[in-house]
């Protein structure tokens, strides 16, 4: 592929994937598993089995175990490359080797990564919950809530300073989280309509209980940001000792989540526990699933689709910068709603969907305020700008560093724990801990 096509097919590689991602979770939820020739709908069970989904989210991620061992099995068949002797000299080899305090993650400490694989078991569980009540665009402008408790929690645990422009930014971002929720809440969901046309009649005299479970379902979703939030401080943490790469990281994650729900099979299983709510009713919903061709393959789906989103962020990360992947994402988020409208799963209702247009415009502003892709107001004080000399440094070390590392990812590079579903940058560039120059690193993403 040349050069000139490589950029865009990443983008729209990034963009494809991470629209997948949410679509196929929702059509799963609108299969029909049982009682689907019932002449009464309301007898008719749809596929609501949040825990194997998460379970698949997570089998998604330990695909990206294949590339890794292709590039290891490809490396160990190649000749060692024998640098020149001038290359001891190199100016960027010493900084490669000088400025690395890190230790490889390898042998027992890579358990450390069960402990934010916990945290995305519970977070991704919450929001599939979350998404059975929701229309899937909610689902996905919800979920930009992310920032405000990575903000929050930053200044918390990792101790930096945010900026009074970045502070209103997260005012902006919770007014654009609270107005979608609240248009959710208004504009009737087409999802059933979409499913049982001949309804329409018996479906109008129910919005108050629809517009009830809108709300549930965005606290639920809500809710999981803090989950998320977590599991990102956590990593940060576990990056800022030690090296590991990015897909390794992500592919460990998913397999000590996988390893994890496993584990609770046994207790979900058990008669008492499995009656307080289908979702955990874990034979059940294995029936469901193999059972029915549709929710089978989409399954499937959805950990390719994972895996490969993975792909294409990190790669997009590498090739170009953290700002175009978060400028890709929020893309991604406009085109789930606009394929969720013109599969009819959703209504553009005037004027009460103009409140869902005005949220998501808040919560872009806030985003890209928060991780200065726009400039603040002339008004508020804003952090000192990175001089062109420091700029430059960085892009001779950036290409320094991927000469050293061509056949692996940048070991730097923070870990996109959210596996490409929020979309957001959470972490403005240059107020990294521990971050003795001014060295731009990739920034995390979910």
């Amino acid at each position: 592929m040349s050069s000139s096509l490589f950029i865009p097919f990443l983008l729209g590689g990034m963009i494809l994937t991470g629209s997948s991602n949410s679509l196929w979770s929702k059509w799963q939820d609108m299969q029909c598993v049982e009682n689907c020739l019932d002449p009464d709908p309301r007898n008719r069970v749809l596929y609501e089995q949040p825990v194997w989904q998460t379970l698949q989210m997570f089998l998604g991620e330990m695909l990206c175990f294949i590339p890794v061992l292709y590039t290891w099995f490809a490396t160990r068949r190649q000749a060692p490359v024998h640098l020149p002797p001038d290359s001891d000299h190199d100016p960027h080899v010493a900084i490669k080797l000088g400025t690395s305090s890190q230790s490889t993650l390898s042998g027992w400490k890579v358990l450390l990564l069960w402990i934010p694989a916990i945290c995305d078991l519970t977070a991704t569980t919450l929001m599939n919950v979350g998404l059975l009540y929701t229309p899937v665009s909610i689902y996905q402008m919800t979920r930009g809530a992310l920032v405000l408790f990575v903000g929050i929690f930053s200044v918390i645990f990792l101790r930096r300073h945010l900026w009074l422009y970045q502070w209103i930014s997260l005012i902006v971002v919770m007014t654009g989280v609270g107005l979608v929720g609240w248009s959710g809440s208004l504009v009737k969901d087409a999802i059933k309509q979409a499913i049982f046309p001949h309804l329409k009649s018996d479906l109008s005299t129910s919005d108050e209980p629809e517009a009830t479970q809108v709300l549930v379902g965005v606290f639920f979703i809500f809710f999981a940001q803090i989950f998320t939030a977590t599991q990102f401080v956590v990593e940060e943490k576990i990056m800022e000792r030690y090296s590991v790469s990015p897909l390794i990281a992500v592919g460990f994650e998913g397999f000590f989540g996988a390893i994890s729900i496993l584990l609770l099979f046994p207790f979900l299983a058990l008669p008492s526990v499995s009656k307080l709510s289908p979702f955990f009713d874990l034979p059940r919903g294995w029936h469901q699933m193999v059972d029915n061709a549709p929710v089978l393959y989409s399954g499937i789906a959805i950990a390719f689709s994972i895996s490969f989103f993975n792909y294409f962020g990190l790669s997009v990360t590498r090739h170009v910068s953290a700002t175009a992947r978060s400028l890709t994402d929020t893309c991604r988020t406009l085109s789930i709603w606009l394929i969720s409208l013109g599969l009819g799963w959703e209504r553009f209702i005037f004027p009460t969907s103009f409140l869902q247009v005005t949220g998501f415009s808040l919560l872009v502003y806030g985003t890209f305020l928060f991780n200065n892709l726009v400039s603040p107001p002339p008004c508020l004080p804003v952090s000192p700008p990175v001089s062109r000399s420091v700029r430059i440094i960085d892009e001779e070390d950036e290409e320094a560093d991927a000469l050293l590392s061509s056949s692996v990812l940048d070991e730097t590079a923070a870990l996109p724990a959210d596996l490409g579903q929020s979309g957001f940058d959470v972490i403005p560039e240059g107020h990294h801990l521990n971050q003795p120059k001014q060295h731009a690193t990739p920034q995390a993403h979910v």
